[in-house]
C-alpha cells in the first residue's frame, strides 16, 4: 500500500481527523498531535547522536509510544475506530531509568543551563517541546476527554529527558553549566 503525499484536501485550511471529522488546522487537537510529532522528530535527532547505546534503545521505544499517543490525539472524539494500544510499561521504564541515571549523576544543586554538549542541548530542546505538548494536551483535556495515559506519559517523559540531558552532558565530556542568578540592586 502506498500513500500519496499530497491530496489537496487541506488547501482550505482544514484537516481530517481519524474517523472522518474535519477541523481547522489551528484546532487545539491538531496543535497537540502536531507538537507530539515535533517532539518525536527532536527525539530522533537526539537518537542520531547516541547510536548503539542503551539510551538510544529507550528513545526508540519512546518514539513508538509517541506514535500511539499521536494516533489517539489525531482521532475524532466520535471515532469508533480501534486505535493502537498504549503500553503503560514505558512509563515505569522511564521512571526506572530516571532513578538509574540519577544515582550516577552529581546531586542537582542549581538550575542547569543547556549547552554543555550538543547531545545534552538537543535533549533539552526535546524536553521543552515535550512540556509544550503536555500543556496543549492539558488544554485539550479541558475541552474534550482524553485517555489518562497521554498526560501522564508526557509528564514523565519530560522528567526523563531532563535527566537524560544531564547524563548525556556528563557522558560526552561536558560540564554542567549551573545558572547562578545575579544579585539584585
Amino acid at each position: 500500500m502506498s500513500f500519496k503525499i499530497y491530496t489537496r484536501k487541506g488547501d482550505d485550511g482544514k484537516t481530517g481527523l481519524i474517523g472522518g471529522d474535519r477541523v481547522a488546522k489551528h484546532h487545539i487537537r491538531v496543535e497537540s498531535y502536531g507538537t507530539v510529532d515535533e517532539l518525536n522528530s527532536n527525539i530522533g535527532l537526539v537518537r542520531s547522536f547516541i547510536v548503539g547505546t542503551t539510551e538510544e534503545n529507550i528513545l526508540s521505544e519512546i518514539q513508538d509510544s509517541l506514535f500511539v499517543v499521536g494516533s489517539h490525539l489525531a482521532a475524532s472524539p466520535h471515532s469508533k475506530l480501534e486505535l493502537p494500544a498504549f503500553d503503560e510499561e514505558i512509563i515505569l521504564r522511564m521512571e526506572n531509568e530516571i532513578d538509574r541515571l540519577t544515582a550516577i549523576l552529581p546531586e542537582l544543586r542549581n538550575f542547569i543551563l543547556p549547552g554543555a554538549t550538543q547531545q545534552g542541548a538537543h535533549c533539552h530542546v526535546a524536553r521543552c517541546v515535550c512540556r509544550r505538548a503536555e500543556r496543549l494536551c492539558v488544554h485539550l483535556s479541558d475541552i474534550e476527554e482524553l485517555p489518562d495515559f497521554i498526560i501522564k506519559f508526557l509528564n514523565r517523559l519530560s522528567d526523563y529527558l531532563f535527566t537524560l540531558s544531564r547524563f548525556l552532558d556528563q557522558n560526552y565530556g561536558g560540564r554542567e553549566i549551573p545558572w547562578i542568578p545575579r544579585k539584585g540592586k
